[in-house]
């Protein structure tokens, strides 16, 4: 009989923090930049240049902190790791060791059988983010771009406390989310501003010890955490199971061939030689100041739903969706305190904004329609200035380009017709025009009415209410 496995994971989470200058100088964060056009003496490592650390990176930390029930650590320190590599241009990173700012945390995660559980957070760390090598394949070379040295990162490092793929997504969707709310983040996998390397080892169901761990890098999507997680447990239980011993290093991911390879063996870990930061200085987090963060925590998501159930007479499905992004959800509510009703915000958002968002691959966050302008089309419609097609045609428009409604139905002449004499002679147009369905219908043809509406709808060019057209086909019928 085969004997059962246990898998123990354990993550780092890189997170780059959303402030708009680099932790130590005054260089941009923004994305996407022209290659080394964001850098300075300080974030290249110029010899005699001098790091200042920027506040609001130790704000963000403490934020994060707080929200996942860590310790803060009022006595914090900066220290340097010391490593040579091309794109880490003063040989050495200005990291935490010793005094992590943040320790002894938790966050809670729902498990596949419906139960609650903790996962361990170790600490909660800042440091300075590498360079970026490019290998140009054409030129047979390594070009470096140090845009994203500096760039502020907080570290979060879990305990081992996850046991599946499903435990790990749903962690790091809690993270995500938590850090989302607070801001201090947009967590785009795709753009590396969240990045996870899995500590991964099995051992026998039941035994004590833990296995040989490998750690897994390069892993950019939630698919590929899953399916990495899933290739490197069959790749150790079949080295276990052949009598052979797992190495520890750590490995790389490749999600196009589906499986790993080993980067560099950590038998003989490199000694980074680290020691406090001779150029910074030691962080005091007052009592003053740790007040002031936890006054500006938001409303995280738990409590947005336990509020939404009450205040809005909304699906529990619709919640769900809504607070899953902090942008959608403050959509939804501006768009209430202007004076639309709940449930109608909710449908758009349900409905035309979902199926947008899924077409044009387009993320919650990334939004572009103001809360005033979903509010106003809503107005729109309940005034019957527009029907609920027209309503639809505008809403694209405005998805992709927040157009005002109000303007764009009155520059396009996209107005119900309201005019009782216009919509009459119309009707009576399209009577006379369909002989063989006023038959049917006087013959007992219910659906004939539909058709005759649809010919009225196209012969006013959608510009009716279908409501009006209906009633009005009766009365003269």
């Amino acid at each position: 009989m085969s004997k059962q496995y246990e898998t123990v994971i354990g993550l780092e989470v890189h997170v780059e923090l959303a402030t708009k200058t680099k932790i130590f100088c005054g260089c941009s964060t923004a994305f996407g930049a022209g290659p080394n056009t964001q850098t300075c003496p300080v974030c290249t490592g110029m010899p005699g240049s001098l790091p200042v650390l920027n506040k609001q990176v130790l704000e963000y930390a403490i934020a994060v902190g707080l929200a996942t029930n860590c310790d803060i650590t009022r006595y914090a320190k900066f220290d340097r790791k010391n490593y040579f590599y091309p794109d880490n241009p003063q040989n050495y990173q200005i990291s935490q060791l010793y005094l992590p700012i943040c320790r002894n945390g938790g966050v809670e995660i729902e498990t596949e059988e419906g139960g609650v559980k903790i996962v361990g957070i170790h600490e909660i760390h800042m440091e300075e983010d590498a360079g970026k090598l490019i290998h140009d394949e054409w030129e047979d070379c390594s070009l470096v771009d140090y845009n994203r040295s500096g760039v502020p990162l907080i570290e979060i490092v879990s305990e081992p406390d996850m046991r599946s793929a499903e435990e790990v997504i749903a962690y790091l969707e809690k993270l995500r989310l938590i850090i989302q709310y607070l801001g201090a983040s947009d967590c785009k996998l795709q753009e590396g501003s969240m990045r996870a390397d899995v500590n991964l080892s099995v051992r026998e169901a039941g035994a004590a010890e833990y296995g040989v761990r490998t750690e897994m890098k390069n892993l950019n999507s939630f698919k590929a955490i899953a399916r990495a997680i899933a290739g490197e447990t069959e790749r150790q239980i079949d080295l276990i199971e052949s009598g052979e011993k797992v190495v520890q290093e750590t490995r790389r991911w490749d999600d196009v061939k589906g499986e790993s390879y080993a980067m560099r063996s950590k038998e003989d870990a490199q000694d980074y030689r680290y020691f406090p930061d001779p150029d910074l200085v030691p962080i005091r987090v007052s009592d003053e100041m740790l007040e002031a963060i936890r006054q500006k925590q938001p409303e995280f998501r738990g409590d947005k739903m336990r509020r939404y159930k009450e205040e809005f007479d909304i699906p529990d499905y619709d919640i769900q969706i809504i607070t899953q992004s902090k942008h959608m959800a403050d959509l939804f509510e501006s768009a209430v305190v202007l004076g639309a009703e709940p449930k109608k915000v909710s449908n758009w958002l349900m409905g035309e904004t979902l199926r947008l968002m899924k077409e044009k691959e387009v993320e919650a966050e990334d939004l572009r329609f103001s809360p005033e302008n979903l509010a106003r089309l809503i107005r729109l419609v309940d005034a019957k200035a527009i029907n609920s097609s027209v309503a639809k045609e505008v809403f694209e428009v405005m998805f992709a380009e927040n157009v005002n409604p109000e303007q764009y139905v009155e520059e396009k002449g996209l107005k119900t017709v309201t005019d009782e004499g216009a919509l009459r002679k119309t009707v009576e147009e399209v009577i006379a025009a369909n002989p063989q369905s006023v038959a049917d219908y006087r013959g007992g043809k219910e659906k004939a009415i539909g058709f005759l509406v649809g010919q009225t709808m196209k012969a006013m060019k959608g510009k009716a209410d279908p409501g009006a057209v209906n009633q009005m086909l009766r009365d003269l019928l």
